[in-house]
């Protein structure tokens, strides 16, 4: 096979997106800390079905059609930071494509020079050991068998048999993965879909459809009429989580809607049902679990226009003058979010580890504020390269991202904003703000591991720093205050403690009281911030 076209190159793309999709779970288990939250096969996932979304999409398929599908599509739905990478690696790759009817070995060569080369552009610091070093080996194994072969399936097959050996050594690129245990999952992720890629070239009998949505439409259909949302998500379950506790759920669901579906499948559990009030069932489910994909739809859209007097209040808010400044911030958990509200965040968007916003979720939160120039504070430093990408997408206003790692440092730079006054003088200060704060959070083990230093068992509670794991116990106060220990210094004058969905408030009184005995010489604050899966957000300024 000397030469592949548009339709063989779009069903080696959905092939690969579902060979990633099948092995997202084990993608998520090999991250490095031992986190409940672990969510690169998700990201990477989400970001290539939203490329394929678009490529079902096309109408008369085409090279340029396809590429621009793959491109637009992956870019606005990219998360996380492997899923950001990914993208950048489609947009290089059709780059040079585009403009092709048939691919040969030398284009599909060029183009993975191109597509590395792209990747490397959007990393400000790019680590080996990573998706990257994958990406390059293959495109390396690109230049090396375009001199050898004009045959497709071999040229792909032997850049595959390269990525997975330079994927199997990874560990020894980056101590901390051979510390844990584990190959890079970026790297594993794009290994999946050149895999799934090579297996429906070579001829392996692959459904490579993707369904527009996998909802229980049987039973949800019937309630469509006097329910709005459809709902589904998937939950991996809390270790200390019954089967008293699903029953609950899964009985307020039905309460809610109709549907109310609540079922185990390749180890997490699908809900799904449609309601009119999905955000409350979406809170009573992050009691239970953590969430790695929520979808919403809307039933009623194609039921009835939009009237004239709902589209009143969006006319006039477009004619009212932009202010100068405003600002957008990634959050998770009412506490968490009322706190950014409060300060003058304009619009908060949901999300976090697990859950990482796409750039599109970014932009249309941007979209939403009316302003000359948006801060964007993405809280989480898997977050930071959407919000980058955003930027370059955004062509109506400027979008300055603020590089806040956790929400200790977002919350820190709000405290800083004085919106009267300019953008460089807020760019200057809160940037300086956020280098002031250390942060830390405490969560539990999913599996037995070795890392900075420390023996962990599953089940371990988890203090989590800037820079790593600070302390490691059985007891979930004392992992806390252990943590602080590694923290606080001399120049230490404030500790807040924001207490999760999990943990009730009298015990976090509880806790407050020793820290404030502990560090009787500090100011200790208690705030509710009722995020999931990490029982405490800890900040030390």
């Amino acid at each position: 096979m000397n030469t592949i076209d548009a339709a063989q190159l779009s069903k080696m793309f959905l092939a690969g997106a579902k060979n990633l999709e099948a092995n997202k779970e084990h993608i998520n288990e090999l991250n490095v800390f031992p986190v409940p939250d672990g969510d690169t096969g998700t990201n990477m996932t989400m970001t290539i079905l939203s490329a394929a979304k678009e490529v079902n999409a096309i109408d008369e398929l085409d090279m340029r059609s396809l590429c621009k599908a793959i491109s637009s599509g992956s870019l606005r739905g990219a998360r996380g930071n492997s899923g950001v990478i990914l993208s950048q690696l489609f947009r290089g790759f059709t780059k040079v494509i585009k403009t092709e009817n048939e691919l040969t070995v030398d284009i599909l060569c060029e183009a993975a020079q191109r597509a590395v080369e792209t990747a490397y552009k959007a990393v400000m610091q790019p680590k080996e050991g990573t998706i990257l070093t994958v990406a390059r080996a293959a495109a390396d194994k690109a230049l090396e068998l375009a001199e050898t072969t004009d045959d497709i399936e071999v040229y792909l097959e032997g850049i595959v048999n390269e990525c997975e050996e330079v994927l199997a050594r990874t560990p020894e690129m980056l101590p901390v993965l051979k510390e844990a245990g584990v190959v890079d999952s970026g790297g594993e992720g794009l290994c999946k879909v050149l895999s799934g890629a090579y297996a429906f070239l070579s001829g392996k009998d692959m459904d490579v459809t993707i369904a527009a949505g996998e909802t229980a439409e049987t039973e949800a259909a019937p309630a469509a009429s006097r329910f709005t949302y459809r709902l589904e998500f998937a939950m991996l379950p809390l270790p200390y989580n019954t089967h008293e506790d699903r029953r609950e759920l899964r009985t307020f669901m039905k309460s809610m809607g109709d549907g109310g579906h609540l079922e185990k499948e390749n180890g997490v559990y699908i809900g799904r049902l449609v309601t009119n009030d999905p955000g409350r069932i979406i809170t009573k489910a992050l009691h239970n679990g953590v969430l790695q994909k929520v979808t919403i739809e809307n039933t009623k859209l194609d039921e009835a226009p939009v009237s004239a007097a709902a589209e009143t209040p969006v006319k006039a808010e477009e004619k009212a003058p932009a202010k100068e400044i405003g600002v957008v911030a990634v959050s998770i958990g009412e506490g968490m979010k009322r706190i950014f509200e409060e300060l003058g965040t304009d619009c908060v968007i949901e999300g976090g580890q697990t859950m990482n916003p796409s750039t599109e979720d970014i932009m249309d939160a941007i979209g939403r504020v009316n302003a000359k120039t948006v801060f964007v504070l993405p809280n989480n430093k898997n977050i930071i390269l959407s919000a980058n990408q955003a930027v370059e997408l955004v062509k109506d206003k400027q979008v300055i991202v603020l590089p806040t790692k956790t929400l200790p440092q977002g919350i820190s730079a709000m405290i800083s904003f004085m919106p009267e006054e300019s953008v460089e003088e807020n760019w200057e200060r809160m940037t300086e703000e956020i280098g002031f704060v250390k942060s830390g959070e405490i969560t539990y083990a999913v599996r037995d591991t070795n890392i900075d230093g420390k023996e962990i068992k599953a089940g371990d509670y988890m203090g989590i720093g800037d820079d790593g794991i600070l302390s490691v116990e059985k007891k979930l106060d004392k992992t806390v205050l252990g943590m602080l220990s590694e923290m606080v210094d001399d120049d230490s004058a404030l500790i807040t403690l924001y207490f999760g969905s999990d943990v009730k408030h009298k015990e976090a009184q509880k806790l407050y009281d020793k820290i404030r005995k502990a560090y009787s010489g500090l100011e200790v604050e208690l705030q509710e911030g009722g995020q999931p899966v990490y029982y405490y957000v800890v900040s030390v300024e």
